[in-house]
């Protein structure tokens, strides 16, 4: 096994020499925490262990001891971390995770999923060592169901290691997977637990590529799917792991640092558990994933003498756009392989009312604005559970039956945001991106945001429809509403998208390849040549033809395509060309993006959230939620019920369609 660590053994060690540097930097008033951090992050688990000893001769203490009487909070529990071996760190970790109040889940599963089978058994012992308990019987005393199957089944450290691959065994395997799930109502957790549990890392990798050609989906998103709660995360962790353990630290690590608040605690036992082994992979895993370095994200989440402690551990900056290391520019490559094969099932939130009855419906509307005050709860019930077909039957009827217009009525007896997402709901999907097209470029200011989301994210058909529904309401064109209201190669860009004309159908590969090498050529030509080849390609060809380009421009440049627009374009055109390139890989994943910074930090874009909760509801409204829960830890539903209130909260979180 090749370690690329970031902490390797330190030339010349001599552990009496740094014993007594210890020592010196804890004696009298105060400590010396400079020379404590820069010795203990500068030298290997095994000469700190030597130094451990080295201390105990030299001077009758025990430095782990002298250390947490020195240092306090964050940096005490780090130093005094780095200073236990690996698989007491790790016995240590999972003791904590299930010993204190409440089981600490996460931890179970990071620890479990990314283990070998040496590190397992160490681990094992490490714990009867230090706890005189058998950690088996503790993880089955603190879980439960498949989640505590599949743990123990980690435990026993018995997965194939050998590298043999047999492929009738593959093809055996993808099948099984399929039928336990996919296949059959119910799934047969039984299955995936002996598959994915047992089996090498180089076998589950192809048994992964052959499921995706039988199930038409990737492994992920049919345990996404099919399964729930910690066993799903535990069975996603496996497989993330099995994928690329680099890119699997590199996302907890993420989690554990974005938003309000830093997971300390992960963020040491990442940082210590891998600082030895392949630290450099997981700082590229990172930047490829979320163009930031590590340790810029470390720098600006943590202060003091813990944040140099960590920053030491990390081992440096990594310039943004640099070239891939060898593992990331396979991983990179994989990702977009994985997108081009996998065939997502769109799943809504929100199915046509079986017995609808839209003269019932309309009375039922009637009568709740009817006299004094109105019936919100009742609109809602109606609006938030019907198909957006069922409601224009419901907009005819009532005009029919009571010759009166049910949005001006709705419009008068509703207000605010609930009156904006009733409204929306009532609106056909072409009137309603219209309208939402009208909004973002009135008055004051325009929203680049909301035209990049809508253009970039609708079909040809929806394009059209949505231009027809313009010109019919506001008597003019989309295309020249954009062109007086942006300029440039940004305008350029919303005009190719607003015609409608991308093209459809699979990739053509030598095509694709060509486009791929055009693209590579263009990043070292002038800003605007590097725009328009750019936009020549990425607003024209078909999104099964651009996952295949941007997979063979990692092979052409030894870059990411995000990375490249985020290094060399800026503000509007850079918002743009990303969003495409997010749309292509995940389009869900890009909405839940969206709905998070919709609703993250002080105050609401309530414009955003009413725009996506609305027109993806019918589409693919359970995957974002999915891929939400997957990428911030908080479920879509717990996001809008800490962030809207009343019945404008109520209507979205039925429009949500439940807790994940």
């Amino acid at each position: 096994m090749v370690f690329r660590g970031t902490i390797t053994d330190a030339p010349d060690f001599d552990p009496a020499a740094d014993a007594e540097t210890l020592y010196n930097a804890m004696k009298g008033f105060g400590s010396d925490k400079d020379a404590i951090l820069d010795l203990v992050t500068s030298r290997s688990n095994a000469q700190r262990q030597e130094v451990i000893e080295a201390y105990k001769c030299s001077f009758g203490k025990d430095l782990i001891e002298d250390l947490k009487y020195e240092l306090t909070g964050k940096f005490e529990r780090l130093i005094v971390s780095l200073m236990r071996t690996p698989a007491h760190h790790d016995a240590k970790e999972i003791h904590d995770a299930i010993k204190g109040a409440g089981t600490n889940e996460r931890c179970l599963i990071e620890v479990m999923a990314s283990r070998n089978n040496n590190q397992i058994h160490g681990m094992v012992e490490a714990y009867k060592d230090a706890y005189g308990g058998d950690i088996e019987e503790d993880v089955i005393g603190d879980t439960s169901g498949h989640f505590k199957k599949m743990l123990i089944v980690l435990l026993q450290g018995t997965r194939d290691e050998s590298g043999v691959v047999n492929a009738d065994l593959v093809e055996q395997d993808a099948q099984d997977l399929y039928a336990a799930g996919e296949e059959q109502w119910g799934t047969e957790e039984a299955k995936f637990i002996m598959i994915l549990g047992n089996r090498s890392v180089t076998h589950l990798r192809m048994v992964f590529d052959a499921y995706e050609k039988i199930a038409e989906c990737s492994i992920e998103d049919s345990l996404k799917s099919e399964l729930s709660g910690d066993f799903e995360r535990l069975m996603l962790a496996v497989v993330q792991c099995v994928r690329s353990v680099p890119m699997f630290f590199a996302r907890r690590l993420y989690k554990s640092m974005k938003g309000l608040g830093t997971a300390d605690n992960t963020l040491i036992r990442i940082m210590i558990s891998r600082s030895e082994t392949d630290m450099l992979d997981i700082r590229e895993c990172f930047r490829l994933r979320y163009e930031k370095s590590l340790y810029n994200m470390i720098k600006d989440d943590t202060s003091g003498d813990y944040k140099r402690t960590l920053l030491n551990l990390c081992g440096g900056d990594d310039d943004l756009a640099g070239e891939f290391f060898p593992e990331a520019a396979q991983i990179a490559y994989k990702m977009w392989e994985i997108s081009s094969m996998t065939k997502v099932q769109l799943r809504p939130t929100l199915r046509p009312a079986s017995n609808f009855d839209p003269a019932a419906d309309a009375q039922a509307l009637r009568k709740a604005m009817k006299g004094f005050g109105t019936d919100e709860d009742a609109i809602i019930d109606i609006v938030a559970k019907r198909s957006n077909a069922q409601r224009q039957e419901i907009r005819q009827t009532f005009k029919s039956l009571l010759g009166r217009d049910l949005m001006k009525d709705l419009k008068s007896e509703l207000s605010k945001n609930l009156e904006r997402l009733v409204i929306g709901l009532m609106l056909t999907p072409a009137e309603f991106d219209a309208k939402m097209m009208k909004k973002a470029m009135e008055g004051a200011g325009t929203d680049e945001h909301a035209l990049i989301e809508i253009l970039v994210t609708r079909s040809n058909e929806e394009i059209q429809a949505m231009n027809a529904a313009y010109q019919d309401g506001y008597k003019t064109s989309l295309e020249e509403a954009i062109q007086s209201d942006t300029s440039g190669h940004f305008c350029r860009i919303l005009v190719s998208l607003v015609q409608g004309a991308r093209e459809e159908g699979p990739a053509d590969i030598e095509r694709a390849n060509a486009d791929a090498q055009d693209l590579a050529d263009a990043c070292n030509a002038e800003s605007d040549d590097m725009e328009m080849k750019f936009m020549s390609i990425l607003c024209t060809r078909s999104f099964p033809h651009l996952r295949r380009v941007f997979q063979e421009f990692v092979k052409c440049s030894n870059k990411d395509i995000e990375q490249i627009i985020k290094k060399e374009m800026s503000g509007d055109i850079k918002n743009a060309f990303y969003a495409i390139v997010c749309s292509v890989k995940n389009q869900p994943s890009y909405f839940a993006d969206r709905l998070y910074k919709a609703m993250k930090g002080l105050g609401t874009d309530d414009r955003a959230l009413i725009r996506i909760m609305v027109s993806r509801s019918e589409i693919d409204l359970f995957n974002i939620r999915k891929e939400f829960k997957d990428t911030h830890d908080v479920s879509l539903h717990e996001f809008i019920q800490g962030d809207t209130s009343g019945d404008y909260r109520k209507t979205l979180l039925t429009l949500c369609g439940g807790e994940d």
